[in-house]
């Protein structure tokens, strides 16, 4: 049975400690795609309703450095399914804790694969754009 495109969307809002730093008091980039890649999961896991494993990133583009104590909002969604694979678009925004301003930082598509518990993949649902904003989301998702 499809799953809806905007049905498989999912968020998260963390906020940025000092030990996710790098030298220059930012949001170290492997943080920040380690958040992206367990909300891609998240996202993937709901379609699937199996375990996600993460197979391929796509260019992970940072247009923004991340302050210590700054907040991330993440986003993900599927936008498109193979046998067993799932692509899922995941951007990062972050803010002022005290501000409601977002600035986009970060993009990536993953490709994530349903697999058993032997680790086999198993094939999942396809997922639909069956409303406006499903459409919107698929237009926008290659990265």
């Amino acid at each position: 049975m499809p799953v809806t495109v905007e049905g498989s969307y999912v968020e998260s809002v963390e906020r940025v400690q000092p030990s996710q730093a790098n030298n220059y008091g930012n949001a170290h980039g492997g943080e920040v795609v380690k958040l992206m890649d367990e909300l891609a999961a998240i996202a993937a896991m709901g379609v699937a309703g199996e375990t996600c494993v993460t197979a391929h990133i796509g260019s992970a583009d940072f247009r923004s450095p991340i302050a210590v104590g700054d907040v991330i909002e993440l986003s993900a969604y599927v936008y498109e399914t193979g046998e067993s694979s799932l692509q899922v678009r995941v951007d990062a925004e972050a803010r002022d804790p005290r501000d409601t301003d977002l600035r986009r930082t970060t993009a990536a598509c993953f490709t994530m694969v349903a697999v058993d518990d032997d680790g086999d993949p198993v094939p999942v649902p396809s997922v639909t754009a069956d409303t406006e904003r499903g459409r919107e989301l698929v237009a926008s998702a290659p990265c």
